[in-house]
């Protein structure tokens, strides 16, 4: 009655089939492992937004990887910035979607040791090749603020860290590698000024993050459980139409012709 599973037809359906449902069940969980970093993530942001700001130099160290819970905490550094070695971050949109670049500044603290400020967004305003023309920040001796970030990788961002850039250009932020370039100690990590701003808005200061919005990762998880579940379901009714179909094939075969009639 059912032999023709063991056709080759139905062998190679049925393995595709029990190959789906591990495969489809793994994706859910991917999904839900998505979800619950994002709603993570987004209590580490709200909870580092809100609290209030504190020396930079107690959440990093030179050569110390930012902790994760430190990630987005407002943080206050005195001393001043060191526009000669300034650098530019290639490739980075600003709220409009225009593609320009941020402004890596290194910052000296009072005691010689560098906290790398990221100032915001300028636009690229001519070749990619030369470097594009930044405002200059407050001179002096003055106190920034901004949230705490950690070193940009290739892992985390996608983006790959190209070499032969022009000169002061840089595709990520990385505290280990300033502080090669600047033979200089540098604190883990970078910060995203948030004050004091800029006169006239350039460069443009880097929003607060969104951290409100979980994603439709939840909804995906559960959309490929059901899936996973669909596919034995939909394996059993295939079956029992193609048993179906070839009960009445059989039958039409067996079945007597008619006699013609008589004249």
């Amino acid at each position: 009655m059912y032999r023709f599973l063991l056709s080759r037809q139905w062998v190679i359906l049925t393995l595709v089939a029990l190959a789906l449902i591990p495969t489809m069940i793994e994706l859910g969980f991917w999904q839900l492992h998505r979800h619950e970093h994002k709603v993570a993530l987004n209590k580490v942001i709200s909870d580092s937004l809100a609290a209030k700001p504190v020396p930079a130099e107690t959440l990093t160290a030179p050569g110390q990887r930012v902790r994760h819970d430190d990630l987005y905490r407002r943080v206050t550094a005195k001393g001043h910035f060191d526009t000669a070695h300034e650098e530019v971050v290639r490739r980075r949109t600003n709220s409009d979607g225009e593609v320009g670049y941020h402004v890596l500044t290194p910052f000296v603290l009072a005691d010689g040791r560098v906290l790398m400020v990221n100032r915001g967004w300028v636009a690229a305003d001519g070749a990619q090749t030369a470097f594009p023309r930044i405002p200059a920040p407050a001179q002096g001796e003055i106190t920034v603020t901004g949230r705490l970030m950690a070193d940009q990788t290739t892992a985390d961002s996608g983006i790959k860290n190209v070499q032969g850039l022009p000169d002061r250009q840089v595709m990520l932020i990385s505290s280990e590698q300033q502080a090669r370039r600047l033979g200089k100690q540098v604190l883990g990590g970078y910060i995203e000024q948030t004050a004091p701003e800029s006169e006239g808005g350039s460069p443009e200061l880097i929003p607060d993050p969104e951290h409100g919005d979980i994603g439709p990762h939840m909804a995906y998880a559960i959309q490929w459980w059901l899936f996973s579940a669909g596919i034995p379901v939909g394996w059993v009714i295939l079956v029992r139409r193609e048993r179906r179909d070839r009960a009445e094939a059989a039958a039409a075969q067996t079945a007597p012709e008619a006699e013609p009639a008589a004249v």
